[in-house]
């Protein structure tokens, strides 16, 4: 789906420390610190013959334990991740990547688009789980996401807006992101991301970011939505508060 966060992204490195939020957040980003990672599957040769030119895929992913990542299911997808095969996993966290075998849990969820749980054969040992939200995101509220979008680590405020009600969208929440004038910081890379609530409870994960591409002096421009609106399109976690935790 165009505008998707998960894309070919090659290698960057950026520290935690770095995050530069363009507003007061509600919640401190060192509370945050080794919770949030960028995730990355370099395809083997014979999956580069495939798609020429394709390196890999990138998205963002978040622990709900040590051996335990979600993220977007399309991230996965995108992946050629398995339930049955281990392949290996770059998982930078700051200024720290490390490669881990991973496969497919489960999925969980029942909209358009689930949350994918990544299994990992080893454990992460400085991973840090997030609280998950039950209940629902109201109007108005403030949210931020900690996401990797072009590869770069950003912390972005933003604004929960409304839930879907029609056809894809339906139950999905819909948010504004933006620092300053920028309403596509959230975008290729940042899928998966977690939507932290001012208690530091992860309420949803970044799926898919609202776009166009108009022509203009030749060139194709990809523009976001109007300003008040939703630009970003999120899948709630609270399926996972239900999911049976014995399996993590």
């Amino acid at each position: 789906m165009h505008g998707r966060g998960g894309h070919l992204l090659f290698l960057s490195f950026f520290l935690l420390s770095a995050i530069q939020p363009v507003c007061a957040a509600c919640i401190d980003a060192a509370q945050l610190a080794h919770t949030t990672v960028s995730i990355m599957r370099y395809f083997d040769d014979a999956e580069r013959n495939e798609r020429p030119g394709l390196v890999g895929v990138r998205g963002t992913g978040w622990f709900l334990s040590p051996r335990t990542i979600v993220t977007a299911e399309h991230v996965t997808a995108g992946m050629k991740l398995s339930t049955d095969e281990w392949k290996s996993l770059e998982i930078m966290d700051g200024d720290r990547m490390q490669f881990i075998a991973a496969r497919v849990q489960r999925l969980v969820g029942t909209q358009a688009e689930r949350l994918a749980v990544i299994e990992l054969q080893r454990a992460v040992s400085d991973a840090r789980s997030v609280t998950i939200r039950k209940e629902p995101l109201l109007p108005e509220e403030q949210v931020i996401t900690l996401a990797y979008p072009a590869g770069h680590l950003q912390l972005v405020t933003g604004r929960f807006v409304r839930f879907g009600d029609d056809r894809k969208l339906t139950g999905m929440a819909l948010l504004e992101f933006f620092e300053g004038d920028n309403r596509l910081i959230i975008d290729h890379g940042a899928s998966g991301a977690p939507v932290i609530d001012c208690n530091g409870r992860v309420a949803a994960v970044v799926s898919n970011v609202f776009t166009q591409s108009i022509e203009w002096a030749s060139h194709q421009i990809r523009i976001s939505t109007a300003w008040g609106t939703p630009n970003v399109v999120s899948v709630p976690v609270h399926a996972l508060a239900l999911d049976d935790p014995s399996r993590t």
